[in-house]
């Protein structure tokens, strides 16, 4: 075992020590990476992670886990330096989520579950309370259909009441099984005998009525009990599902503000806590510099923070002549050369020198031209996007003319992650859009919003012949918060949400890339779903879904065009155009979105966007009025917002580079 363990761990050396030599000189190729990364990954297995096996000599753990931070970290200075440029611009190190606040029990204002509970009793109760004074009415088709199920005895089947004993003939209308003759010869016998069977007839219709009015009754009255139920059951749990999203909303804002100020406290600590450690790794950090003038003759120069250290050195020339200068180190970084005290310094004059003919150096030349490229510089992904802040303020007061103030603010975010390979053949085109927007009207209305989208897109391509490639999308749009119409306080429900609606489309075609400002992807195979999360607050036929359902699909024909255009250097226009047709009803349900955006660079951080979005959808239907407001029907409308913003953006792209061997 021991010889082993001494045999992997000499094997385990000598790869590192490969891999020193390797990564000193280059890391050039992904193989020498991944060399590199399988030497930490032994060492670490069996050093530090593996509790099986055992070192020999405890003390070469530590010099162990030295020689894998020094291969995993960036030097200390690169170090230091990162963090204090991160420190100024007062960075985020650390967050957390609101959902892990582990005392969320003690935040004020958290509602916990047992007062969730209770109050869910008492809206049960309430409930319970209206219902029961002000009963709900009973729907008349309700009504009829109970009488229509309702087990009668049908005409002529009276009998059925007696011989079952539900009810019984008084003893004047009993008429005996079997009837003597004597009766039969008797007329005036005769004649009662029928005269007791009409009235006997007679009773039994009466009962039979009176039997199927009261089973009419309590299937009435029972039908109404099932429907006052199910009404009360289903209004439940609306109350409670609106209250319990009431908790959860307050709860996630309790939450959030608490959280963001222990997360606000904690990285100021940590800030703090680096600024220390990074003023003491700085002041410990020391740098050995060894100076060697032209005889080969050493010195050395010890540099650290706050410690001032010198060393004497003598400068030759080719002739041997001498001048000792004084080297001083400041700082870690800086240093002072000096004449050493005692030398004398005279006009220079010309001295013959020792001519050296540099063409001894030439050689032959012929081996170095057959050397070829090694390596090749690849960027197969970029990577960017810009984003924006937009302010609007206007101010009323005493304004003749009118009008209203108001203040808006406007985000929008936009990021994408494109591959394609070096012949071009490949393509990878990933894109990511949020917009959100929000206006707070004067005269203390309530903050309304006035534009949400997240929107996400991507397409893989192939190349079919020239500029065409066989293609297919993915893309999905949806938006974050809840919308309303408002006024709010007039309209409280919501007519949006989260993924209420969502729109996903799958296509799969050729697309028409003749250059990075134009793309046309035509999709003969589309696949469009329509999907509503949330049915208890937002109705979905509002959006094309069938009643009692939260989706729908279509197929049929997309087809996609995005442009660019760089109108002059600092204004620019882009457009979308997108096109859906479904196949079973093409005239009749047609799906169009357009939008154009220009944007103005004021400077390198300003910039004013224009954008007009248009939509038109037959499944999306709008209330028709008539001329004294009356409601007619509903029809598919065109969809404009517009709206132009001044603000702030910032944007980046980035090429990711790797080497790939050639030869």
């Amino acid at each position: 075992m021991f010889q082993y363990k001494l045999r992997s761990i000499l094997i385990i050396l000598f790869s590192v020590f490969l891999i020193h030599n390797t990564f000193a000189q280059e890391l050039g190729s992904d193989a020498d990476k991944k060399m590199l990364q399988d030497g930490i990954r032994i060492l670490r297995t069996y050093f530090l992670q593996d509790e099986n096996w055992h070192m020999i000599d405890g003390g070469v753990e530590p010099h162990i886990s030295g020689l894998i931070n020094y291969i995993e970290d960036a030097p200390i200075d690169s170090i230091l330096r990162s963090l204090n440029k991160r420190q100024q611009n007062d960075s985020v190190y650390v967050f957390r989520l609101p959902e892990n606040v582990s005392d969320s029990l003690s935040v004020p204002g958290y509602v916990a579950a047992p007062e969730v509970r209770r109050n869910i009793e008492m809206i049960r109760l309430d409930l319970e309370n209206e219902m029961r004074t002000n009963p709900a009415p009973v729907p008349q088709e309700v009504i009829n259909d109970a009488k229509l199920k309702a087990p009668i005895v049908p005409a002529g089947k009276g009998m059925i009441l007696f011989s079952d004993s539900i009810y019984s003939f008084p003893d004047s209308l009993i008429i005996p099984e079997v009837i003597p003759d004597s009766i039969l010869n008797s007329p005036e016998q005769f004649n009662r005998l029928v005269k007791i069977d009409s009235l006997r007839n007679d009773f039994m219709e009466q009962k039979r009525l009176e039997y199927n009015e009261a089973v009419i009754g309590m299937a009435v009255e029972q039908a109404e009990k099932q429907y006052r139920t199910n009404l009360f059951e289903q209004q439940l749990r609306f109350k409670v599902k609106r209250y319990r999203d009431s908790v959860d909303y307050n709860n996630y804002k309790t939450l959030k503000e608490y959280n963001d100020q222990v997360v606000a406290s904690v990285n100021d600590t940590i800030r703090s806590v680096i600024d220390v450690l990074t003023t003491y790794a700085d002041y410990m950090d020391t740098v050995n510099i060894r100076v060697e003038n032209l005889k080969g003759y050493t010195g050395d120069i010890h540099f650290q923070s706050g410690r001032e250290n010198f060393s004497r050195i003598w400068l030759k020339n080719e002739q041997n002549d001498s001048l000792q200068v004084l080297v001083k180190s400041t700082d870690k970084r800086s240093m002072q050369l000096l004449i050493n005290d005692g030398v004398a310094l005279h006009r220079l004059s010309e001295r013959q020198t020792k001519d050296f003919d540099f063409s001894t150096l030439k050689g032959d030349q012929s081996k170095f031209s057959k050397i070829g490229k090694a390596y090749t510089v690849e960027t197969p992904w970029q990577i960017g996007g810009d984003g924006s802040v937009g302010f609007t303020q206007t101010y009323y007061e005493n304004w003749k003319k009118g009008g209203q103030s108001a203040l808006s603010l406007l985000i929008m975010l936009k990021g994408f992650a494109n591959y394609s390979n070096a012949d071009g053949k490949i393509k990878w085109n990933n894109n990511v859009e949020i917009r959100n927007g929000w206006m707070k009207p004067g005269g203390g209305e309530e903050v309304r919003k006035n534009d949400d989208k997240f929107e996400i897109t991507s397409r893989f391509g192939l190349s079919a012949f020239k500029k065409w490639y066989y293609s297919t999308e993915l893309n999905f749009n949806t938006q974050f918060f809840r919308g309303f119409k408002y006024p709010k306080a007039n309209n409280p429900d919501p007519i949006s949400a989260f993924m209420s609606p969502s729109k996903t489309i799958f296509k799969i075609g050729l697309d028409y890339k003749p250059s990075n400002q134009f793309s046309m992807l035509l999709s003969p195979i589309s696949l469009k779903n329509v999907y509503v999360r949330d049915t208890a607050l937002i109705d979905p036929t509002k959006y094309g879904i069938d009643p009692g359902k939260k989706a729908f699909w279509e197929v049929g024909l997309n087809a996609d065009v995005n442009m660019k255009k760089k109108i002059s250097n600092d204004i620019s226009w882009t457009m979308k155009y997108k096109m859906f047709v479904n196949y079973r009803d093409p005239f009749d349900n047609l799906d169009l979105e357009m939008e154009n955006q220009v944007s103005v660079k004021l400077n390198d951080y300003m910039n004013m966007t224009f954008m007009l979005h248009m939509i038109y959808d037959d499944n999306i239907m709008f209330p028709v009025y008539d001329n004294e407001g009356t409601k007619v029907g509903e029809k598919a409308k065109l969809q404009l917002k517009e709206f132009l913003t001044l603000g702030f953006s910032y944007k980046i792209s980035k090429k990711v580079m790797r080497t790939r061997r050639v030869r």
